[in-house]
């Protein structure tokens, strides 16, 4: 007997397409995809200029495995004991059926509604493969839409164009409220101290949280009487103890620039397109095979990426050795214009630079004030500077 539901067709084996089989090509035949999720998305989305991470993303290759390979591993990622906790915490967050987590839902996003009582929990959304799952979850949203009555869904599968490659997305819950309307629910376990958190880590759940509102989106648009929430609810442990408090989080600023950034990418068809037809990433490969296939893929690395990308070393060491401005800074990268060294920069501020290029004399002008400053100041003696502190 088949385990789908009677509205839910069995997902067939896709045929195997060109680009398919040129991803599967990249990553090496045997090499398994690894699947995109709401953290990559959020830090590729941070990063649209970089080629090389939205064709490694696209071809599902093991960036933490090909960064070992390469000489340059990466301690990027979240701690065991982390997880572990992370683990715990949402475990108690929904245990009893999802009451206590619907109970924060309505008292922070609930106005007008009726208090929830008996409500649904629709904890088993299993099917075959990441397509199916993706299905049976649209099945249950659809359901609980037109049952008008509070609604859980643990850890539902959402589905996401990125870059011309389906991405599925697995968020802590969904919500859906007796009006239609459904909720992302963000289960952290860092704490929430008087009311408030971590801004750079609240920025970041608001950045996941924003890719799940937009994979969302497509879905409501499927459904009559469906809308998503532009606020998430954020739910951390209160204070120094184990229990759960919530704040409400308006997402619509993330979400606005998550679209535009993913729609910026470029397709993964176009960057592998001009790449060699034997160029392979698999990390059994001698390094300097793969040293050679990443280098032949553009790259934008800036510092930002060493708290959001796994090959942040390599490149960062690729980078510095090509001299590089973006290794400095993508606001600096930015200011510099068409100067891409360090060097073309130092060569611009001594006078080398072009006359009417506005950034060449912006340098000039800077070196100059900066000599004359260092010409007024006071010559130090060997004693105060073995006396600073600096």
């Amino acid at each position: 007997m088949s385990s789908y539901p009677p509205s839910v067709p069995p997902q067939t084996t896709p045929q195997t397409t060109p680009l398919r089989q040129r991803l599967a090509d990249l990553r090496g035949p045997a090499v398994p995809p690894r699947p995109l999720d709401a953290r990559a998305l959020a830090a590729l989305a941070a990063n649209p200029g970089c080629g090389r991470r939205a064709l490694l993303d696209g071809a599902g290759v093991d960036k933490t495995a090909l960064a070992t390979a390469l000489g340059s591993p990466s301690a990027f990622g979240q701690s065991q004991f982390a997880i572990v906790r992370g683990n715990s915490f949402e475990a108690k967050v929904k245990g009893d059926g999802g009451a206590e987590l619907l109970r924060l839902v309505h008292e922070h996003l609930g106005a007008g509604a009726e208090p929830p009582g008996a409500a649904a929990l629709v904890p088993d959304l299993t099917a075959a493969g990441p397509q199916g799952r993706a299905a049976r979850t649209a099945l249950a949203l659809r359901e609980a839409t037109s049952a008008g009555a509070w609604t859980l869904l643990d850890h539902p599968m959402l589905a996401l164009e990125v870059a011309g490659s389906p991405a599925y997305l697995e968020p802590d819950a969904v919500v859906v409220h007796p009006d239609g309307r459904w909720t992302v629910v963000e289960i952290k376990s860092f704490p929430m101290i008087d009311g408030g958190a971590d801004p750079a880590k609240v920025g970041a759940a608001a950045r996941q949280a924003a890719v799940y509102v937009l994979a969302l989106e497509n879905t409501a648009g499927k459904l009559p009487g469906a809308a998503v929430g532009h606020e998430v609810l954020l739910v951390c442990p209160k204070d120094f103890s184990n229990l759960p408090t919530a704040a409400p989080v308006d997402v619509r600023r993330e979400r606005s620039v998550t679209r535009r950034q993913l729609e910026r990418l470029t397709r993964v068809e176009e960057l592998a397109a001009l790449l060699p037809e034997d160029l392979c990433f698999d990390p059994a490969r001698p390094a300097e095979e793969l040293d050679r296939a990443v280098s032949a893929v553009p790259a934008a690395y800036a510092p930002e990426c060493l708290a959001a990308c796994e090959l942040a070393f390599h490149c960062r060491q690729r980078a510095r050795a090509a001299d590089e401005v973006g290794a400095l800074g993508r606001s600096l990268r930015a200011e510099l214009g068409g100067l891409g060294t360090v060097g073309e920069a130092l060569a611009a501020a001594a006078g080398a630079g072009p006359a009417e290029d506005p950034t060449a004399a912006a340098l000039r002008q800077a070196a100059r004030l900066r000599a004359e400053a260092l010409a007024l100041a006071p010559a130090r003696t060997p004693s105060e500077d073995s006396a600073c502190p600096c």
